[in-house]
């Protein structure tokens, strides 16, 4: 379960770096990063037709990256809470057996 956690998380960082380098590679109102590949700010990077194309898979990535947040957080605070409870209870049957 934790090798299954971590690889998740992995793949979220992955996410998370795809999004930056999407958000940085659209037409911005200077130059932005499209400008270091050669273009001047009036041509888009990969065509014409890419700053809608760009826009919605920035979109679904946001949403992803989002829904991934959530997940992970859910999945987070019920890993902690499973080893939390079965402390104690290891605690509390070795201070009874002592005892």
């Amino acid at each position: 379960m934790t090798f299954l956690f971590f690889f998740t998380l992995f793949l979220f960082l992955g996410l998370a770096a795809l999004l930056c380098f999407v958000i940085l590679i659209q037409e911005s109102k200077s130059l932005g990063l499209g400008a270091s590949f050669g273009g001047d700010s009036g041509d888009s990077l990969f065509g014409t037709s890419t700053a809608d194309v760009l826009k919605k898979f920035t979109a679904y990535l946001a949403t992803a990256f989002m829904i991934g947040c959530i997940l992970l957080s859910i999945w987070t605070s019920a890993l902690g809470k499973s080893h939390s409870t079965s402390v104690p209870a290891q605690i509390e049957e070795t201070t009874t057996n002592e005892s």
